[in-house]
């Protein structure tokens, strides 16, 4: 039987960081052993733009989760993310020679390459290569054809890129604390980790993780990645939108938004005005209408989701079954779930997973969906360690202390 193995997971956000001790059990379940976070400060649409200010940051979050879980945290899986992250399909097609009818591992090896021999930019690197599919004279495979008959071989990945020096500015944080980083994983693949199990992605799912400076997405359909990105908006632009109309100081527009607001646009819920009291700080009383503090967010939220929505492939829409799930801390903005379904026109669910366990409740709070999903992640790679599986997630190079 398999040991318990303990992992952490790292996400340097624009509103937060945070750091998830987990301890993936022999039975495949995961109890988290402790949270650490701190208000983020040095990063800006979900990149580092004041290193000093960032490490000291992540060395506070770091210190709290030692705290909390009682273990020394000597190794991190990181989520990055950022507009320069790019996910893209390709495919590669490989024709046998006419003397062999039967696929060999080295045909689909040959296959494999072709499709990772993605043309990118020379100042991007490649954070992942995805299997999706296998396809034999045309009719799809979901596991390897090696053994079968056929004369054209085809092989789908999905691959994400970004540009290396701001994904090392993030590694450099890390280990300048004498943390190693595991491997480095585009946030919304780790969020989907969290949010999404098999059943759910063989039968379509879109996730949106909406936080404070960007909103990360991923498609599946049949159980593969379709399409992934990032947009660089999120929660902390609702609040400015807020700030600059009503004339409010920032951190009292992000009160109102979280206390009062609402992005579904239903007219009942937009009656009358808010008063907002004398501070200590001695910002005279306000009223705020309503229907303006409304307006204001369901306009800047439906642009969010609208820009998601162009960005997925032509048609694919129409094919998500299961529905679009909502995670980040930006998601529990009331009246969203009704915005999103005017545009998706699918189901829509909260981010959950049934099967972590821990001592703090907060745990399944969609804030925190991308931290706990590296958890699952490392899981994950550990069993395809063990297997050998060719379903590899994919690395930009070797991430251990130099």
């Amino acid at each position: 039987m398999a040991r318990a193995r303990i992992h952490v997971g790292l996400e340097i956000g624009t509103s937060k960081v945070c750091m998830v001790v987990g301890e993936v059990r022999s039975d495949g379940s995961v109890k988290i052993l402790g949270l650490g976070t701190s208000k983020s400060a040095g990063v800006r649409r979900g990149e580092i733009s004041d290193y000093a200010n960032t490490k000291e940051c992540v060395d506070d979050a770091l210190v709290k989760a030692e705290e909390a879980s009682d273990v020394e945290i000597g190794s991190v899986f990181l989520s990055v993310t950022g507009s320069h992250i790019v996910g893209m399909n390709n495919t590669g097609t490989y024709r046998l020679p006419e003397n062999e009818k039967q696929i060999q591992p080295e045909h689909l090896h040959e296959a494999k390459e072709i499709a990772k021999d993605v043309h990118i930019s020379p100042d991007h690197v490649c954070l992942h290569n995805i299997l999706r599919s296998y396809r034999v004279d045309g009719f799809e495979h979901s596991s390897s054809p090696v053994g079968l008959f056929g004369k054209t071989l085809e092989v789908d990945f999905h691959v994400v890129a970004g540009i290396g020096t701001r994904i090392q500015n993030s590694i450099k944080c890390v280990r300048e604390l004498q943390v190693d980083v595991d491997d480095v994983v585009f946030a919304p693949i780790a969020t989907a980790q969290f949010a999404l199990d098999r059943s759910t992605r063989e039968r379509g799912a879109l996730l949106i993780d909406i936080g404070g400076g960007t909103t990360d997405y991923a498609l599946y359909l049949k159980g593969a990645i379709v399409a992934s990105g990032c947009i660089p908006a999120g929660g902390e632009h609702v609040t400015n939108d807020i700030h600059m109309l009503t004339g409010l100081p920032f951190s009292r527009a992000e009160t109102l938004k979280i206390k009062e607001g609402d992005a579904s646009g239903d007219q009942s819920r937009s009656v009358g005005g808010i008063k907002i009291p004398v501070d200590e700080k001695g910002f005279s009383q306000q009223e705020v209408k309503r229907e303006l503090l409304n307006e204001v967010i369901r306009q800047r939220m439906l642009e969010i989701l609208e820009l998601v929505k162009k960005r997925l492939p032509p048609g694919l829409v129409e094919q998500i079954g299961t529905g679009v799930f909502l995670s980040g801390g930006s998601s529990l903005m009331r009246g969203l779930d009704e915005l999103t379904h005017q545009v998706f026109r699918r189901a829509i669910y909260r981010a959950q997973a049934a099967e972590i366990s821990g001592v703090q409740a907060n745990f399944k709070d969609p804030q925190f969906a991308t931290a706990l999903g590296l958890i699952r992640y490392a899981q994950l790679a550990d069993v395809e360690k063990q297997n050998s599986s060719p379903r590899g997630f994919g690395r930009i190079w070797p991430f251990g202390r130099k």
